[in-house]
């Protein structure tokens, strides 16, 4: 079979599974569980590069190939899943279905320029990525999470337009040429204490 199929990519692998799960529990009206599929999809992105880089005999092709499948995983798990949790919250008009496009547009746009940028840094320096220019998209994972879980102190008829908004919003941040530093092991750590807890709090609430 084409393709690699060692530890290293696993956890990408993972992430996009999780993310087309959420896609088809969107469909089957369990958002709850979409968000919760999101949120396992950053846990997977967040140590899926520290996964890869303890394998210290990567050949070259391993590591494009790392990079290409991390970029096309991040756009379905953070692009399209939030674009179809959106959508699915009644936007069923010109702005509404603007912000589910745009998201899935600039993350594009934001991973292929990274992608350029990396491999281009890759041939110049072994040390790791201590920023990121524009905001990753995978930021998605977590301030969408927050938004649902707040959606009881927003007014029912406003929350579509509120959560539509930090779409265009995130959307725009990640094109835009900000430096944005990267997260230390510490805030990977409390990352994933929170997303479990959110989690938590999804699984009762929804």
């Amino acid at each position: 079979m084409i393709g690699f199929y060692n530890y290293t990519v696993i956890l990408t692998y993972i992430s996009l599974l999780s993310a087309v799960f959420g896609i088809t529990q969107v469909l089957d009206g369990k958002i709850g569980i979409a968000f919760i599929c999101l949120l396992i999809s950053g846990i997977c992105d967040l140590f899926d590069g520290k996964v890869a880089r303890h394998k210290k005999d990567r050949t070259d092709r391993e590591k494009v190939f790392g990079i290409q499948i991390d970029s096309l995983a991040d756009l379905v798990c953070f692009g399209v899943l939030p674009a179809v949790i959106g959508y699915s919250y009644g936007f069923n008009h010109s702005l509404g279905l603007i912000s589910a496009l745009l998201i899935v547009l600039c993350g594009l746009i934001r991973l292929g320029y990274f992608n350029v940028m990396e491999e281009e840094r890759q041939r110049g320096t072994t040390e790791n990525r201590k920023e990121y220019q524009g905001l990753p998209i995978t930021t998605t994972s977590i301030v969408l999470p927050l938004l649902y879980m707040g959606r009881k102190n927003i007014p029912a008829g406003a929350f579509p337009y509120v959560f539509q908004g930090f779409m265009i919003l995130l959307a725009i941040l990640f094109v835009l040429d900000i430096k944005v530093k990267k997260f230390s092991a510490k805030s990977m750590i409390l990352f994933t204490i929170t997303a479990v807890i959110i989690v938590g709090i999804i699984s009762f609430r929804k």
